[in-house]
């Protein structure tokens, strides 16, 4: 049961859903889309990125705050990366097949395509781009979908390249790899049209599902990423970005709602005190001179200690805004952007060695009263001075209540700060891609895919599979194999569609679950398998060792994984004849038992057979042996 009424408090939602198509190439050049092990680097430079004006002469807000660091971006190159992403050569023309998958896409979401596509840059300055932009492009509007909550509004779709994989953060650098740079990505985009926090994990799932219905979107971890717009009445809207997993999105939703409550809640009680913040910044660094606190002795070291003093702010700074987190983390996630490790509050004090009489003679120096906060920050003189500057910049939004911003999704379902929403300025046109003519022939001439839904029904009504393997099969990443396999074994008596799609949704999980890496097989290891029991070589009590055999030993063959098992073809009169000698040792148990004894001896026929001979076959066998046994007794 939902712990507010979302409708009164006004919840306005929406969805942007990155995600990566499954192109040969890359958008705006003819390298290939492959994901490589950092250690295959063979060549890295590095760059230093600032803010630049656009065309109107403004700055972005974001790009400015990001820029107050400067930063060193190393980046990591390959053999199947170019100099386009080095942004040392023009991009070349946007990537047809990208451009057709997407008005796939745009077709199935019910959109109209603009006539004419002009390429833009987005200005992005924290060194996922080697060039400080990201290229996009608008591609179509005004589309739906239907949910449980009613018709859910697809306000665009955009065809972009995808940014930079960070690798690690070592000091002020941070190092970047070039492999996902510039895979051709659609960014979705939905109307506020989101109710609920479950609504919007049925939207998401949704979109999810009309996408992998092309077939041509790439799976896995880091593939797709949702991003959240949030605001309620009296708050303000929060772009929550980095939603990687969709059990996240109603406890992002529902923690977004719960902060801004609380931020709105803070705010009234400084209005009623009457608060508001000093402008002064105080240098308290000879205070802790001679402090035993080890986190302040490096801060003296570094240089400086620095203090804000907030006036009437007391017992706020620790209010919880969200599980674990207070307005204080707040704080200190803005100053942290400026580099520092994080923030000290008279709220938490005395605490990590800072006795109270440092924490009075702090107040004393800066004429705090004890209804007032104070903020401290240790660091190197330039970056502490940006840090409190932050923090009192974040403290006058505290009066003022919610502010608009650009939020990261942790783990737990919480956010922090990223940096302050883009503005119009973000945006200028790409000189170097020309425009592409969208005719309304061309876009009728790009085929509708059949959504997953469809094909689940599809292989129930022809394929006789039962709902849930259908769904299975339907959403599993083996989907496009499947169809091929049962392409080829239409006709087949010994391998049918339920077989395939338990090999594949059943069977390959169990090993996985095994510990056994099932990435190793591949499509050609399958079709190997499904050749060799049409062909009888193996009974398909086989399947398991061998898929077991050939991912832990990917290089063998299906033949020579056989030979390996010794699960080669049987010879049926020494299955006789070894069926007819276990009747024999056994009359006397067959004499008691009767026809129960069926069971307890196909167990030791199967062990001596199981993956050379199908248990059918050998059932057959042993039921007639029995039989003629018993009938003469």
């Amino acid at each position: 049961m939902e712990k507010y009424d979302y409708s009164e408090l006004g919840l306005k939602a929406g969805l942007e859903i990155h995600q990566q198509l499954d192109s040969k190439e890359k958008l705006f050049c003819r390298c290939p889309t492959l994901i490589r092990d950092v250690r295959d680097s063979d060549f890295e430079f590095f760059r230093y990125l600032r803010a630049t004006e656009s065309e109107m002469g403004e700055k972005d807000r974001a790009a400015v705050e990001q820029t107050k660091i400067r930063r060193k971006y190393i980046y990591k190159a390959y053999d199947t990366t170019c100099l386009v992403e080095n942004d040392e050569e023009p991009p070349r023309e946007l990537n047809k097949e990208a451009l057709e998958i997407s008005l796939g896409i745009a077709k199935l979401f019910n959109m109209k395509p603009v006539d004419q596509m002009h390429v833009m840059r987005k200005i992005v300055v924290d060194g996922s781009n080697t060039s400080g932009f990201q290229r996009t492009a608008f591609l179509a509007s005004n589309g739906y979908i239907e949910t449980s909550e009613g018709r859910c509004g697809i306000d665009s779709l955009c065809v972009e390249e995808e940014a930079a994989q960070k690798i690690e953060e070592i000091g002020d650098s941070i190092i970047y790899s070039l492999d996902r740079l510039g895979i051709p990505l659609v960014e979705i985009a939905t109307a506020p049209d989101i109710k609920s926090p479950r609504h919007a994990r049925e939207v998401a799932e949704q979109i999810g599902m009309f996408l992998r219905s092309t077939g041509k979107v790439k799976r896995g971890l880091g593939t797709i990423r949702q991003d959240v717009n949030i605001s309620i009445a009296d708050g303000a809207r929060v772009e929550i970005k980095g939603v990687q997993a969709l059990d996240l999105i109603e406890d992002i939703v529902r923690r977004e709602v719960e902060r801004q409550l609380n931020l709105l809640f803070i705010r009234q009680e400084l209005m009623e005190r009457k608060a508001f913040v000093c402008e002064e910044i105080y240098d308290v660094t000879g205070l802790f001179m001679d402090t035993k606190s080890r986190v302040l002795q490096k801060g003296v070291k570094k240089g400086t200690i620095l203090a804000a003093l907030l006036r009437k702010f007391e017992g706020l700074v620790g209010k919880e805004v969200q599980p674990g987190r207070r307005l204080g983390t707040e704080f200190s996630d803005r100053a942290k952007t400026a580099g520092v490790g994080g923030i000290f509050h008279t709220d938490e004090l005395p605490n990590y060695g800072i006795t109270e009489k440092e924490v009075q003679a702090v107040r004393d120096a800066i004429g705090a009263h004890p209804e007032d906060a104070v903020i401290m920050v240790a660091d190197e003189p330039e970056k502490a001075r940006l840090a409190i500057e932050a923090v009192i910049a974040r403290a006058k939004e505290a009066i003022k209540g919610v502010p608009e911003e650009t939020r990261r999704a942790l783990p737990d379902g919480n956010t922090a700060y990223m940096r302050p929403l883009p503005g119009a300025a973000r945006m200028y046109p790409e000189t170097d891609v020309p425009q592409i003519e969208i005719s309304q022939e061309y876009f009728d001439s790009i085929e509708t895919p059949e959504l997953l839904t469809e094909r689940a029904k599809r292989f129930i009504s022809e394929n006789g599979l039962n709902k849930e393997l259908a769904e299975k099969i339907a959403y599993s990443k083996y989907l496009p194999l499947f169809e091929n396999l049962i392409g080829t074994y239409r006709k087949d008596v010994n391998v049918n569609s339920t077989l395939i799609a338990r090999t594949l949704v059943g069977i390959v999980p169990e090993i996985r679950r095994n510990g056994v890496d099932t990435e190793n097989l591949t499509d050609e290891h399958f079709k190997g398998l499904f050749a060799a029991i049409s062909n009888q070589e193996i009974a398909k009590e086989a399947i398991q060792d061998l898929l077991t055999a050939l991912a832990k030993e990917p290089e063998l063959s299906v033949p020579e994984a056989i030979s390996k098992l010794g699960l080669s073809a049987f010879d049926p009169q020494e299955v006789e004849n070894f069926i007819k000698k276990t009747v024999r040792e056994r009359g006397d148990f067959i004499r008691e038992k009767g026809p129960a004894a069926l069971g307890p001896l196909m167990g030791i026929v199967m062990k001596e057979y199981r993956g050379a001979v199908d248990g059918k076959i050998l059932s057959q066998m042993l039921k007639k042996e029995l039989d003629n046994f018993i009938n003469q007794v």
